[in-house]
């Protein structure tokens, strides 16, 4: 294996793992938060309020995502994408293992949630220029002819952490009840730091980029903290409404309908549990095939067929898990997780680093997908959870979703397909042909 090639595979192993902890440590606290935290942290409301109160912690996470986007993603710009992708992964698995020792209600009082949110927000801000990092480290190290599959390595990393996350507290479900409410629910919560331990020694022997090195010695010119949104706002912009559909079906699948199976349909836990597993294996096989297919058809094709089709099975998923068949709520999660889902999260990791220029790349690729994150994805347990107890039905949040997806169509309209885009060239104007750019 050539020099190249293997940093390239070792620079595709970092983005795995690194964004399999990102995402792990938001699905386990967003599972926490639909089965226990509420309980521990929370005990003094009722247990709609209590709900609401854990998932608005869960938000709080999201809106430190973009200040560590920009600061973050500005650090990579300038010192490298190796460094900032080692400080991320550290600052996300200490927070995260240090939820798992955090002392709850009961022992120091209100000051358990005030904790509780300190970390979540130093969680997101470490989350906010991971998953930009990872993709544009194996983007720009991996073959230029098949950009789609270097970038999946990361968006892997979301299916493996689903499965990951999910499989850990099923079998820390099979404790007795006290026991899980007492030291259980931590576990999933400090195993996060082998993944740090991993990560951190993995990303340590990773060479900066060609394609940043590159730019480094042309335009070193300093980069400022804003210099992506201000000299290419609509590639911006079409990051942000890019990622509505995206983000929202996220955290539908995962959190908020485990919840609404045990909540609203008074289903075991277990069970929802058992059909997001199920359905990550399909995914960790869909994410590199529409990855793949991206490289031979285009990112933007991909992406909406993945779109439309994920809005379109909201209502099927909905009336699966409604009829409390087992058999039928696994295959709603299978085609709406496993199928669905994946054919927006594939294309999209390379489509959004392609989108911009080398030197500001990583700022306005972290920058504008987290800014996308708070808006859709952070709090859709939270609206989804608001509008079923006000309307005592699931189709509001149907509608919620639609109206998300079709924000996500308008952004990949206005963007261009990059796909035979050379990497190190200037951005490209929305709308401009792909002949003439070649």
């Amino acid at each position: 294996m050539t020099g190249t090639r293997r940093q390239a595979r070792r620079a595709g192993v970092a983005a795995l793992i690194g964004t399999t902890l990102e995402w792990y440590d938001f699905l386990i606290y967003g599972t926490a938060a639909a089965l226990i935290l509420n309980k521990l942290f929370f005990p003094a409301v009722s247990p709609v309020a209590g709900t609401l109160a854990t998932f608005a912690t869960y938000a709080v996470g999201f809106l430190a995502r973009p200040l560590g986007g920009i600061v973050l993603g500005s650090l990579g710009d300038r010192v490298g994408r190796k460094t900032m992708l080692v400080l991320t992964i550290v600052l996300m698995g200490v927070a995260t293992a240090l939820i798992g020792v955090l002392p709850t209600y009961d022992q120091i009082g209100p000051w358990a949630p005030v904790l509780l949110i300190l970390l979540r927000l130093v969680q997101g801000f470490g989350a906010g220029g991971e998953y930009a990092g990872a993709v544009v480290l194996s983007v720009e190290h991996g073959d230029q002819r098949r950009r789609g599959l270097a970038g999946a390595w990361a968006p892997a990393g979301f299916a493996a952490a689903t499965l990951l996350a999910t499989g850990i507290y099923q079998l820390f479900l099979l404790l007795p009840d006290d026991q899980f409410r007492q030291w259980g629910w931590r576990v999933p919560f400090l195993l996060g730091i082998v993944m740090l331990v991993v990560g951190y020694f993995v990303r340590s022997g990773v060479e900066e980029t060609p394609a940043f090195e590159n730019a480094r010695k042309t335009a070193p010119a300093k980069v400022s903290l804003f210099s992506a949104l201000r000299e290419e706002p609509r590639s911006f912009f079409v990051v942000v409404g890019a990622r509505f559909a995206e983000n929202g079906f996220a955290y539908l699948f995962p959190v908020f309908a485990v919840a609404f199976l045990t909540k609203q349909l008074d289903l075991a836990e277990s069970l929802g549990l058992t059909a997001v597993i199920i359905a990550s294996a399909v995914q960790v096989v869909c994410v590199p095939l529409f990855a793949w297919l991206s490289d031979r058809w285009g990112r933007r094709p991909v992406y909406a067929t993945g779109a439309v089709a994920s809005a379109v099975w909201t209502v099927p998923f909905f009336l699966l898990l409604e009829s409390r068949d087992p058999v039928a709520v696994v295959v709603a999660f299978v085609v709406g997780l496993g199928i669905c889902y994946p054919a927006m999260l594939a294309p999209q990791a390379a489509w959004f680093a392609e989108l911009f220029g080398t030197r500001t790349r990583l700022a306005g690729f972290a920058f504008a997908r987290e800014v996308g994150s708070v808006l859709a994805g952070g709090f859709l347990p939270l609206i989804a959870t608001a509008l079923l107890a006000w309307s005592g039905h699931w189709w509001p949040v149907a509608a919620y979703l639609g109206v998300l997806t079709v924000i996500t169509l308008v952004a990949l309209a206005a963007g261009p397909e990059t796909r035979r885009r050379d990497l190190e060239s200037a951005p490209v104007p929305a709308g401009t042909d792909e002949a003439v750019r070649r």
